[in-house]
């Protein structure tokens, strides 16, 4: 039987079970300012993942015009980020 490190064991296991959904949501609320920047992140009422979606929310009219532009450069930096495909969509609210 091969061995496997204590990291890989808990990684092969969150893919498999249902938390791993759950520890992604909260990690995107860590990782938001690191992605997006200090000026974004301040401006950034909500985040949030919900089945493969990333829904962000912001009062800042101009804010949700960039991030509409930027959706699939988000997309691509959040799952880069996370190191899975976890994103399929992005939604500005």
């Amino acid at each position: 039987m091969g061995e496997i490190s204590l990291q890989d064991a808990i990684q092969q296991f969150l893919k498999k079970s249902k938390l791993n959904a759950g520890i992604q949501a909260v990690r995107i609320e860590e990782v938001w300012e690191e992605i997006m920047g200090k000026t974004v992140a301040k401006y950034t009422d909500k985040i949030q993942i919900i089945n493969h979606t990333l829904f962000i929310s912001s009062t800042v009219a101009p804010l949700k015009n960039e991030l509409l532009y930027q959706k699939d450069k988000i997309m691509e930096m959040v799952n880069e980020k996370l190191g899975e495909k976890v994103i399929k969509y992005v939604v500005i609210k």
